[in-house]
């Protein structure tokens, strides 16, 4: 999957799921104080995630060090990367 895919996936999630405008969706915004989002908000965008990708990221320990959107499109790249070997 190309990184502009996932990017474009990504922010899909969160204009549908949190009715955030598109010029709010750049890759340093950060997820809590730019975006607004809250720690329910968080459980809702990682189901969300799962189903769009095709992945697990709910027991994953290093969706804890997620803090930017930048930081969601290389972790969702790099499960894909992983989910392929």
């Amino acid at each position: 999957m190309a990184e502009q895919d996932i990017v474009n996936l990504v922010n899909g999630v969160f204009m549908e799921s949190f009715e955030i405008p598109g010029e709010k969706l750049v890759p340093e915004a950060k997820i809590f104080t730019d975006l607004g989002l809250d720690s329910l908000d968080i459980v809702d965008l990682v189901v969300a995630l799962q189903k769009k990708f095709g992945v697990t990221m709910r027991d994953d320990e290093r969706v804890r060090a997620i803090r930017t959107l930048e930081d969601i499109y290389n972790f969702i790249q790099i499960l894909k990367q992983e989910n392929r070997k």
